[in-house]
């Protein structure tokens, strides 16, 4: 089996990746930091899974093309693409230029179209396939207060799971396609939000604590590996149940 994890060199990807190859999944990773990308591939190949690694700028959409190419010459298949790649943005509406504003929408939702774009030709050729995007809680509640979710962020988040929408009746039956909303996560993206807020938004979750990469990781693996599934155009909330935003 073969997935490709964007923004796999660390955080929820690295988990994700990990997780994935704990399952038997060869892994593609996608990133920027390339750095931190070759440790996660090392640790990658020490669990016994081949791993490939590519230094790409998500939001291009003929490197997206080129990368599962080179993915489908190498490994003959793509099984599951986890579209994980973004970044933050905590300005406000008057903050922002029209530039950071672009950016923000181009690596969190354009990122979703260019990979989607480039594997399913091989998904549908194979007569199967998975799709996962990482969406956010902020794409239901707005993250109004939230250090790295203001308007940019929540609406391409929001645009995440109205794609995952369309393509679940676009290209089914033959490929599935779902979205994750993690709320906090303790990842490097989050890390001045929970040292800001942190006691204070474990408060205002049911289960009393912030979110893990590994919990995100479990639902992806969930949505890469559950046979028989019935399940697309869905998107599943990891965060603890958390009312406080």
């Amino acid at each position: 089996m073969i997935a490709i994890v964007t923004g796999g060199a660390r955080g929820i990807g690295r988990a994700c990746a990990l997780a994935l190859a704990r399952k038997g999944f060869d892994i593609a990773l996608v990133d920027l930091l390339v750095p931190e990308m070759e440790r996660t591939a090392a640790e990658i190949r020490a669990l016994g899974q081949d791993v490939r690694t590519y230094e790409a700028d998500v939001a291009d959409f003929r490197r997206a093309q080129e990368v599962v190419d080179d993915v489908v010459a190498a490994w003959g298949r793509v099984d599951f693409l986890l579209n994980n790649a973004g970044r933050s943005n905590p300005k406000s509406l008057m903050e922002l230029t029209e530039e950071e504003w672009d950016r923000t929408l181009a690596v969190n939702l354009k990122s979703c179209f260019n990979w989607s774009r480039a594997v399913v030709p091989t998904m549908q050729a194979q007569r199967g396939g998975r799709i996962a995007s990482m969406s956010s809680l902020n794409a239901h509640s707005g993250g109004v207060t939230s250090a790295v979710s203001k308007c940019a962020y929540a609406a391409a988040k929001a645009g995440i799971l109205g794609l995952t929408r369309a393509l679940a009746k676009e290209l089914g039956p033959t490929i599935r396609v779902n979205a994750i909303c993690p709320g906090v996560i303790e990842t490097e993206m989050g890390n001045a939000l929970i040292r800001a807020r942190g006691a204070e938004l474990a408060k205002g979750i049911a289960l009393g604590r912030l979110g893990t990469p590994e919990d995100v990781a479990e639902v992806a693996v969930f949505l890469a590996t559950s046979e028989p599934s019935f399940i697309t155009g869905q998107d599943f909330v990891v965060d603890g149940f958390q009312w406080v935003m």
